[in-house]
């Protein structure tokens, strides 16, 4: 039997992720700076509170749009935080298997065969596949190290054709780490007001932003509630990346279509994952979030430290702004990506990742992540200057 001819031709063009295959490769002789999970654990709040639902209630399916209470708590979380009101009730909200599942769903429930979205780069590894498994297009916008990585409106005007359904937004970026100031998404706003494209918005680190700025949605702007829907989830800002719990908010019609999808393939969300993200919203407001905010406090040293030291060692780094990854370009070197990554892990156990994983127009870059101790990245930091002396 030949399986190659069972494969969908789709999946067999769709390469594997570029991310997994340096995460597959570590041991405990490696320094990682390659895999994007924060290195504290769950608060202990959290897991607190979970344990002793487990050890006296049973662990039922919930509805298929998640727990009534968490859909409530992310509405009023998403308007005192990002300033996203108007939704009309929980049914606005989708509880998912984390923010990987949301985009699928999305991309499922809105995508017809060769409709297009429009997606900047260089991104996430599961957007482009996420579009084309739904049958859709990928248009693909390059953002650019002299533009601090930020989505300029003009290109994304110009990328637009009868077929754009959606355009995806995911900022802060991984693996760039950029930001879109206000003004950023008032130009892209006004691009699509008055038209019927959606605005998908990837917005999973949006508690992670430094120099003092705030994350703003897209969707908070006037107008723009309507035509765009928030993923989002408790991964990045609350260190619950193994929980696998996200969550989508948007337009009732698009939200129903999503939840189709969901209790087709997925059902639910895991209980007990629901009742963390329960604990981590109730507690948070109870306390301004202080076990994020300790975070962001440590990634902030870290991410000073990191872009100085690759500064330093004549790898331009631009100064990031949000998530906590660094993406520093390696041209001089004269090594692509890739060949930089492999020689650097070959010869110094350190782990990092090509750019080129997150499409061409990273290539030449490397994304580096600071979520872990400043022990470990002072340590790689002096490494990966060994390494240049060797090259150069």
């Amino acid at each position: 039997m030949d399986y190659q001819d069972l494969i969908s031709n789709c999946v067999k063009q769709i390469p594997p992720s570029g991310i997994r295959k340096y995460f597959d490769l570590l041991d405990d002789s490696h320094i990682s700076l390659g895999v994007g999970e924060p290195d504290f654990p769950t608060p202990d709040r959290i897991r607190k509170y979970v344990a002793g639902r487990l050890k006296n209630e049973r662990v039922p399916y919930s509805s298929n749009s998640g727990d009534p209470h968490l859909r409530e708590l992310i509405l009023r979380f998403l308007d005192a935080r990002y300033g996203i009101s108007g939704y009309e009730s929980i049914e606005n909200v989708l509880i998912t298997v984390g923010a990987s599942q949301a985009i699928d769903l999305a991309m499922r429930a809105i995508l017809n065969p060769g409709d297009e979205v429009i997606v900047h780069e260089p991104c996430y590894v599961s957007y482009k596949p996420a579009v084309e498994l739904a049958g859709g297009i990928a248009v693909a916008v390059t953002t650019r190290h002299e533009d601090r990585f930020r989505l300029k409106a003009d290109e994304v005007r110009a990328a637009i054709t009868p077929k754009t359904k959606a355009i995806l937004l995911a900022f802060p970026t991984n693996p760039t780490g950029a930001i879109m100031e206000r003004e950023d998404l008032e130009a892209i706003a006004k691009v699509v007001r008055g038209t019927d494209i959606l605005i998908i918005s990837d917005e999973i680190y949006a508690e992670l932003t430094f120099n003092g700025k705030q994350h703003i949605s897209i969707a908070s702007l006037p107008g723009m509630l309507e035509r765009t829907v928030v993923l989002n989830g408790f991964s990045k800002a609350f260190s619950m990346t193994g929980w696998r719990l996200g969550y989508a908010a948007g337009p009732m019609e698009i939200i129903a279509a999503m939840r189709k999808v969901h209790q087709l393939m997925m059902l639910c969300a895991p209980t007990p994952a629901q009742w963390a993200g329960i604990a981590a919203l109730e507690d948070g407001f109870k306390d301004d979030f202080a076990d994020t905010r300790y975070m962001i406090e440590q990634y902030e040293a870290r991410r000073r430290y990191i872009i100085d030291a690759f500064n330093s060692l004549g790898l331009s780094c631009n100064e990031p702004e949000g998530a906590f990854y660094v993406f520093p370009s390696i041209k001089s070197t004269g090594l692509s990506s890739e060949q930089f990554c492999d020689r650097l892990l070959a010869n110094k156990k350190i782990v990092t990742v090509p750019g080129s994983a997150f499409s061409k127009a990273g290539e030449g870059h490397i994304r580096c992540c600071y979520a872990t101790s400043m022990q470990d990245i002072e340590e790689a930091m002096r490494r990966i200057g060994d390494f240049l002396k060797e090259i150069r």
